[in-house]
């Protein structure tokens, strides 16, 4: 992988996304390390929501990271950057979901609520939630004990605040789906926990320090490999 200097690096965090694009694709791969600490923490999230599993999520991103250097020159620009690479993990998340038969729930009928949808019955009373840290661990517990179609709908919309039709496109649903996915995933979490995390529901699910390091570190390793370089049409 090209090596771009300090400075350099520098100046590009300011850069748009579609600008660093056209710099990796033009040979400044190492500027790609730009693109994955800018959205380390959305497709940690929303790989999360899917597999459930930390480790899991992590190898998710990785091969998003691979996937869409190496077709960068797909990107048409017709779609924000950000959708375009959310919807690769999605869907790396969701065929991982499929090689283990677990994809079932995610394909349920829209007519019911599916398995889980007493799960806020069991919710603590918000009186006995007393810290803010508390608010963000009870915030993960109880997007995690969604059925499946309902988890990726409320991280996107609801943590990582992507429109209607961010969402949609992101996870190949119709804007209606995404409505009435996420009023019935707010009816299970119940509406005052939502709404009581308010700003800090950023705060939950985090993606820092060791842990991001180490994704960025395993896909520039995987970049640097002979002929790893993005695809240009």
């Amino acid at each position: 992988m090209e090596r771009t200097g300090i400075l350099e690096k520098a100046r590009a965090e300011g850069w748009t996304d579609e600008e660093v694009v056209d710099r990796v694709c033009a040979g400044d791969t190492a500027l790609y390390e730009i693109i994955m600490r800018r959205y380390n923490q959305r497709l940690y999230r929303v790989a999360r929501a899917i597999v459930r599993d930390d480790g899991e999520a992590e190898d998710v991103m990785q091969s998003a990271y691979s996937h869409a250097y190496e077709h960068l020159g797909q990107f048409e620009g017709r779609a924000p950057f950000a959708a375009w690479l959310t919807r690769i993990a999605v869907n790396e998340a969701l065929f991982r979901l499929r090689k283990r038969g677990r994809l079932d729930q995610l394909e349920d009928s829209e007519a019911g609520y599916g398995p889980g949808a007493n799960m806020v019955e069991t919710s603590p009373d918000p009186e006995q939630i007393t810290t803010r840290a508390e608010l963000r661990q009870l915030l993960e517990e109880a997007i995690l004990e969604l059925p499946e179609q309902y988890r990726a709908v409320l991280m996107l919309r609801d943590v990582e605040e992507l429109s209607t039709a961010e969402t949609a496109d992101a996870l190949s649903l119709t804007e209606e789906n995404v409505k009435v996915r996420l009023h019935r995933g707010h009816g299970m979490v119940r509406a005052w926990l939502l709404a009581r995390v308010g700003s800090n529901a950023k705060e939950a699910f985090p993606f820092m320090g060791a842990r991001c390091d180490r994704v960025v570190q395993n896909v520039l390793a995987q970049l640097a490999s002979p002929g790893s370089r993005p695809a240009i049409q």
